[in-house]
């Protein structure tokens, strides 16, 4: 564990398992502190609001700011839906293609919740992907900033 690296929150349902579970082993490779909150076996019945509810939740509560999450489902669309409504979290949905919406994710928007669509990616594809969020940079532009205080405000 590389204590300079921002800890990471893992969720995954039945759909976004293996794709969890290998991201899990590469991050780990690299030296980030995993919190895997669950699913902890392949359920293939299971229900993914708690589980990302739950990793939302410990983003949200990060009052420095640093913490990030990392969910998969079948779409990831269901799941950016349960964390984004949490105070201060802002996910993403990236399900292939280009990695464009990655980098401006966190340039643009300081995602600080990267949710997988699982079904449509490959492992290798999600590996880079995650990487390229984890080691892109908020732009800090003033306008920027304006937004995400903007969606901040929003009750």
């Amino acid at each position: 564990m590389n204590p300079t690296l921002p800890p990471i929150i893992l969720a995954s349902d039945h759909a976004g398992f293996i794709l969890k579970e290998a991201v899990k082993i590469f991050l780990q490779g690299k030296g980030y502190s995993i919190d895997d909150v669950g699913a902890h076996e392949l359920v293939p019945e299971d229900d993914y609001p708690v589980y990302m509810a739950t990793a939302a939740m410990k983003v949200a509560q990060d009052l420095e700011g640093t913490t990030k999450a990392i969910i998969f489902g079948g779409s990831g669309q269901g799941e950016a839906m349960v964390a984004n409504r949490f105070p201060g979290v802002r996910a993403t949905v990236w399900y292939g293609g280009t990695l464009d919406i990655i980098r401006l994710s966190r340039e643009h928007n300081d995602a600080n919740v990267l949710s997988i669509g699982a079904r449509f990616v490959t492992e290798a594809e999600a590996i880079q992907a995650v990487e390229l969020w984890l080691t892109t940079a908020f732009s800090g532009e003033e306008k920027h900033q304006r937004r995400i205080e903007e969606i901040d405000s929003i009750e």
